[in-house]
């Protein structure tokens, strides 16, 4: 049996599935596609109780729409996907300035001493 395909109007059997308009994944966004990637988030956000470390840090707790940043990027550091110290919990906000290059590296790696209890 045959249908027209939504996604790129031409028609294919029923049970063939089209990837037309689907972008390949990029290596960092496979890379997070695995277990454990999504074990090892969890185990940060556990262990740094589900809280900002910059808003605790300032005296505000803030466990609302919390993320994973990796305080060297996946496109320079692949390696880092996993380890401990490379990983931090921060809300939306800061994690989009973190992003941009707006919270210094080495205070998001005193954080992350802090959280693990090295300092």
């Amino acid at each position: 049996m045959l249908r027209s395909c939504s996604k790129c109007g031409r028609v294919h059997d029923i049970n063939f599935k089209c990837n037309a308009g689907r972008l390949p994944l990029t290596d960092e966004q496979a890379l997070r596609n695995r277990n454990k990637w999504k074990e090892k988030s969890k185990l940060i956000r556990e262990r740094s109780f589900y809280l900002c470390a910059i808003c605790k840090e300032g005296g505000d707790y803030t466990a609302k729409d919390i993320e994973i940043h990796h305080i060297r990027k996946l496109k320079d550091y692949p390696q880092g996907l996993l380890e401990d110290d490379n990983l931090i919990c921060l809300c939306v906000y800061h994690h989009k300035l973190a992003d941009r290059g707006e919270i210094d590296q080495d205070y998001l790696r005193q954080l992350v001493n802090m959280r693990d209890g090295l300092i």
